[in-house]
C-alpha cells in the first residue's frame, strides 16, 4: 500500500501527480514526494520497525513506493559506531560515526538511494534505467539494475579514472563517457530521458530517489535509543 500523496513543489507547494517529474513548471523548484502522514502514523510504531528485518525497508511506508521493493532488500541499517577515542582527541561528550561504506552491494550510500529509485521505477514501467555520474552512483545503479535484469545505461565525463569505470562495467552496464563537465553531461541526460523515456535516478526520478537518503536519519535516530542527535556533520558528497 502507498503512502503517497503525490508530489509537492519545495518552493511554491504547488502539487503534481506521482509521475516522472523532478522540476515544478511554474518556479523551477525542486519537486518532493508528499506523504499522507496522518495514514503513516496510524499504521507505524516503533514496535512494528523494531520488528523487521535490519535494512532500509524497514521504514517501509515513508519510503515512495507502491509494492514491496525490486531490489536494495540489504541495503542500509549500517553500523553507527561510537568513536570514543576521536571524541577525547576533540574534547566532546559523545561522536558516533554513521558506516556506510559496509552498504550492499557496492559499499556506498548511493546503494540507498538507488536501490528505492530503480524500485520505484519498475512500479512506473520503465525498462531501461540510467544516471549521470562521476563515480559511485554509476556503479550503483549498474549493480542494482543488473540485480532487477534491467539494461543500464551510465553517462561520465570523459576523462573520468579508469577505475571507477571499472567498476561499473563489470556489471554489464553500458558506459557512455561524454567529452565535457559533469553539469554538460547532466544536461544532456535531461534530453535523452525526454526523447527515450528511460528512468533516470537523479533525473526524472530525482523526487524518489532522493528519498532514500533519509533513512540516514530514521536510522540514526533509531540507533540511538529513538533520541536527536543534537548534530550531524554531512560528507559534502552526501550534500
Amino acid at each position: 500500500m502507498s503512502y503517497m500523496k503525490g508530489l509537492k513543489c519545495r518552493e511554491c507547494s504547488k502539487v503534481y501527480p506521482e509521475e516522472a517529474l523532478h522540476v515544478c513548471e511554474l518556479c523551477f523548484g525542486p519537486l518532493e514526494v508528499d506523504y499522507d502522514y496522518d495514514k503513516i502514523k496510524s499504521v507505524l510504531s516503533r514496535e512494528v520497525i523494531e520488528s523487521r528485518s535490519p535494512n532500509m525497508w524497514r521504514y517501509r511506508e515513508l519510503l515512495p513506493i507502491d509494492t514491496e521493493p525490486s531490489v536494495g532488500l540489504q541495503s542500509g541499517f549500517t553500523p553507527l559506531i561510537r568513536a570514543t577515542n576521536l571524541e577525547k582527541v576533540l574534547g566532546v561528550r559523545e561522536l558516533y560515526i554513521k558506516n556506510d561504506a559496509v552498504n550492499f552491494p557496492t559499499l556506498s550510500f548511493k546503494d540507498r538511494v538507488v536501490s528505492v529509485a530503480v524500485s520505484r521505477a519498475r512500479e512506473m514501467g520503465f525498462d531501461t534505467i540510467a544516471c549521470a555520474s562521476t563515480g559511485n552512483l554509476a556503479n550503483s545503479v549498474a549493480a542494482n539494475a543488473a540485480a532487477c535484469g534491467m539494461p543500464s545505461y551510465v553517462f561520465i565525463p570523459y576523462d573520468l579514472e579508469q577505475t571507477k569505470i571499472t567498476g561499473t562495467l563489470i556489471y554489464g552496464a553500458k558506459v557512455v563517457g561524454i567529452k565535457g563537465t559533469y553539469d554538460e553531461v547532466n544536461r544532456l541526460c535531461s534530453e535523452i530521458a525526454g526523447k527515450y523515456g528511460w528512468g533516470f535516478v537523479n533525473i526524472n526520478l530525482r523526487p524518489y530517489y532522493a528519498e532514500g537518503s533519509k533513512t540516514f536519519g530514521y536510522e540514526i535516530a533509531e540507533q540511538l535509543g529513538w533520541r536527536y542527535p543534537r548534530h550531524v556533520i554531512v560528507p559534502m558528497a552526501g550534500g
